[in-house]
């Protein structure tokens, strides 16, 4: 039996020992997994809000030249590519019921003052006379209109960007024969989110930036905020004319515009402060409080330089960790260094 107690105390006594080992062991460990980290205090500013829009340039005005009724087309006047001013003729269609009408037209005033002759002296009754100015009228108009139409004139100053006939075709319904576009100005038409509605107005500045002009800036300005928003995108749209005296600006070109909506004072974090989560697109940043660290789900603005604008997430003032991220984990506990 004495045996047997001597025993059981060493036994303990290793226990003890071992336990005391473990105990020790644990709290090294803890020491050694507190992770190093840097971190940089959050600071605000101001921050314009800009939005890019990408936009097709079209020409101001537009016109389709062609005659209301089918001809036979006689002479085109004008090539792709020619500047033309407004009531210029571009078009000679087939006139050859012109002088036959023109003959109708001449015995009619012939006709018309012979009874206003007899009329003025009782010799032709009113009737008579009403009718004969009304037949004077049909042939004056008759002609007037087939003048318009077998002379096809410009109604704007601006450029020839489509020829579908030539001399000698006989126009039908289809393609007009000419298409005159207005290049000065040329405008564009962009779609805004109805959150931006009450921040837009005529003769607001916007930034163009063409692809066929790499790294040169065009400027324009609102002319027109149409007054309804589409129910499915929520969007409304906007028209941006362009001063384009130089006629660099064609239809057609590709563009992106640009529109300040003001300054808001906004949080920014550096670039090495972002952490993606794996598998998402969302972004967070670790906030440093009380020896501890917090996984914030932020909402990123735009991009400055080496910082990012935040709109959610952190607030002015909070420490975020900039180095050190790839062995935190939300809620643990870190050492900052310098």
């Amino acid at each position: 039996m004495k045996y047997i107690k001597t025993l059981s105390l060493a036994a303990l006594a290793m226990m003890a020992v071992a336990c005391g080992n473990k105990s020790e062991e644990k709290d090294a460990t803890a020491q050694e997994e507190k992770v190093q980290v840097k971190i940089a205090k959050v600071t605000s500013q101001d921050i314009p809000q800009t939005e890019t829009y990408t936009a097709t340039v079209e020409s101001d005005v537009k016109n389709n030249i062609a005659p209301n009724t089918p001809y036979r087309i006689e002479k085109i006047y004008v090539e792709v590519g020619d500047n033309v001013r407004k009531g210029q003729v571009l078009v000679q269609l087939d006139a050859s019921n012109l002088q036959q009408l023109k003959l109708q037209l001449e015995n009619q005033k012939i006709e018309f003052n012979r009874t206003a002759q007899l009329y003025q002296v009782g010799g032709a009754s009113k009737a008579e006379y009403d009718n004969a100015k009304m037949q004077l009228d049909v042939f004056s108009t008759q002609l007037k209109q087939l003048v318009e139409n077998t002379q096809l004139v410009s109604p704007i100053s601006g450029v020839v960007t489509a020829r579908n006939y030539d001399s000698g075709d006989m126009y039908g319904s289809g393609q007009p024969i000419l298409t005159i576009e207005q290049t000065n100005p040329v405008k564009l038409l962009v779609n805004i989110s109805e959150d931006y509605y009450k921040l837009v107005s005529k003769g607001m500045p916007v930034d163009i930036a063409l692809d066929a002009y790499e790294g040169e800036t065009f400027y324009g300005k609102v002319t027109i905020v149409y007054p309804t928003v589409d129910q499915t995108t929520h969007t409304f749209p906007v028209e941006v004319t362009i001063n384009n005296a130089q006629q660099k600006v064609r239809p057609g070109m590709f563009a992106r515009a640009t529109i300040n909506f003001g300054d808001k004072n906004h949080v920014v974090v550096p670039d090495e402060a972002l952490v993606k989560q794996i598998g998402a697109g969302d972004r967070y940043v670790y906030v440093y409080k009380n020896g501890k660290v917090s996984y914030n789900k932020v909402e990123l603005g735009k991009h400055l330089g080496t910082n990012y604008e935040i709109l959610s997430g952190v607030q002015p003032g909070d420490d975020v960790v900039i180095a050190g991220q790839s062995r935190l984990a939300n809620g643990k506990e870190v050492e900052v260094v310098k």
